[in-house]
């Protein structure tokens, strides 16, 4: 016998509540047509005559009058079987770390389909990457670069965007350039990392000036200070994009082109439980591109969303 599909074992309830195939098909949200097609390949599947039916009526046949009640308890069944999975997904721990920025609705996205469990440790970047692929975090949001995602055996889709912006001095809160902007670099390798990176590409592409300091002032009130001291718009970080500025400098609009730092959800490439696959799912369905792949957007060579489908890289499922 050929394989029965739990679809066509629905349609074969509907059509024997209703006994009219006009009334399961608007039930069912099929067309009628499709419908009859179907029950006659359940039908010849089975190898039994389900419905006598004519042009007036449809009835049971013997048969299906006798099928009609297992069916129903195999459906039953079938839909305790899901249930009881999703409460089993549901119940599993995920492990999840991240650098500074989580969607607002991340806890309710993933509320249907896992526990998620966000990790206290917030880490740079390449640490939480670094501990996705050892197995210590399940998921992490964090920047990476293809060749990363490649060495460290991981997957990624876009969760999320920052377009950057300029901190300048004054009151003057009018676009600026790229290439008039200072970007900084940290000579604390350890923790920049993947700022530096990101800030090196920038300089060479738009011709911005490089600066590398040794005061920590990548963010914070150091980083004020560095604004205030060299008189020119400073590229912003993505750990200063929330941050209140002093009354004495603007936020400023950076173009030609404009500038954008991506948040990826990374997972091991070989992940195969269903708590982690759907929370994946979850969290990503329906996020957008972000702006990130407008024609005057920018993103570093290397960045995982540049091209292609700015959903997914390296995800086995979508092969």
């Amino acid at each position: 016998m050929a394989i029965v599909e739990l679809r066509q074992l629905r349609y074969f309830v509907a059509v024997a509540e209703e006994l009219n195939f006009g009334r399961a098909a608007e039930r069912l949200l099929i067309a009628g047509p499709s419908l009859s097609q179907q029950i006659k390949s359940l039908e010849r599947d089975l190898g039994v005559r389900l419905f006598d039916r004519d042009r007036r009526s449809v009835a049971l046949t013997p048969a299906g009058a006798a099928l009609l009640p297992r069916t129903r308890d195999l459906l039953a069944r079938a839909d305790d079987l899901r249930n009881r999975a999703a409460r089993i997904a549901g119940s599993e721990p995920v492990r999840l770390g991240y650098v500074n920025w989580l969607p607002a609705d991340l806890t309710a996205r993933a509320s249907s389909v896992a526990r998620l469990h966000i990790d206290a440790w917030v880490a740079p970047s390449h640490a939480q990457a670094a501990r996705v692929a050892d197995g210590s975090l399940d998921l992490a949001v964090c920047w990476i670069r293809t060749d990363d995602l490649e060495k460290r055996g991981l997957s990624a889709r876009l969760i999320g965007a920052d377009r950057l912006y300029a901190v300048s001095a004054g009151q003057d809160t009018g676009e600026v350039r790229a290439q008039d902007t200072v970007v900084l670099l940290d000579d604390d390798a350890t923790t920049w990392v993947s700022w530096n990176d990101y800030a090196e590409r920038l300089a060479a592409d738009t011709g911005a000036p490089a600066v590398r300091i040794a005061d920590g002032g990548i963010t914070g009130p150091v980083f004020f200070d560095q604004v205030r001291r060299r008189g020119r718009p400073i590229l912003n970080s993505p750990k200063g994009q929330t941050t209140s500025l002093p009354p004495d400098l603007v936020a400023r609009p950076v173009v030609e082109p404009k500038v954008y730092w991506t948040w990826s959800l990374v997972w091991r490439r070989e992940e195969l439980r269903p708590a982690v696959l759907s929370t994946v799912d979850a969290l990503t369905e329906g996020v957008g591109d972000f702006g990130v792949h407008a024609p005057d957007a920018w993103l570093p060579d290397g960045d995982p969303h540049k091209h292609g489908d700015p959903h997914k890289h390296g995800d086995p499922r979508k092969r």
